[in-house]
């Protein structure tokens, strides 16, 4: 039977690549809020016009148009996948909504697992990170770098960019914000006894295995 988790973690902690191998190996489907917002703008439909006059006025994005937005995404994936929600719910009136969306398909969160990381090393992991400007393939300064200086090891080229805000100053203020985010809906969860916490400063394949064993529990 699939099951339903949400995945906690700062930026940089591996969510996404985590989240990619739970889709590849599960009947799993990542529900991301910020990539459902992107979706939404660009299809144009009713909501989607919704959520680009509020970020048209600057202003944040309300829970019940991010509560609206998971309604849909969950009709689309159907009951018989499982749903990782990522960067969802992040106040506690998101986290009763949830507690609705799922009940009313007769579902139910099974676990949330927050991967935890060092800050220190996390910022040594992020702003040493940079990409090929014309695949996308990841490097890294320390950990990671391309087998023949300034070339691409999978498409040859030699322009490679950083992204602008992978600085320490932004990182340690990310973290910052996810701990304010993450710790009023924490206790909800610890309540239930379903809150795993995996240490996220491991290699891809260490967090995976860990957790693969919370969701064979």
């Amino acid at each position: 039977m699939a099951k339903d988790i949400i995945l906690l973690g700062p930026p940089g902690a591996g969510k996404g690549t985590q989240a990619h191998l739970l889709e590849a190996n599960h009947a799993m489907v990542q529900l991301s809020t910020g990539d459902m917002l992107r979706a939404a703008v660009k299809s144009g439909s009713d909501l989607g016009k919704k959520v680009q006059a509020v970020m048209d006025a600057g202003e944040l994005v309300s829970d019940d148009l991010v509560s609206a937005l998971i309604d849909d995404r969950l009709n689309q994936i159907g009951p018989d996948a499982g749903a990782i929600f990522d960067g969802y719910p992040r106040t506690e009136p998101q986290a009763h909504s949830l507690d609705e969306l799922l009940e009313a398909r007769g579902r139910k969160l099974d676990h949330v697992i927050e991967l935890e990381v060092d800050e220190d090393a996390l910022v040594d992991r992020i702003t040493g990170r940079f990409t090929c400007a014309v695949c996308g393939e990841g490097y890294h300064d320390r950990y990671k770098l391309p087998k023949v200086e300034n070339t691409c090891d999978e498409c040859g080229s030699h322009e490679f960019k950083r992204r602008p805000d992978d600085n320490e100053e932004t990182v340690r203020k990310r973290m910052a914000e996810y701990r304010a985010k993450t710790a009023p809906i924490l206790p909800i969860y610890e309540k239930r006894g379903i809150v795993s916490r995996i240490d996220g400063m491991g290699g891809i394949e260490e967090v995976r295995a860990a957790i693969e064993k919370v969701l064979a529990d």
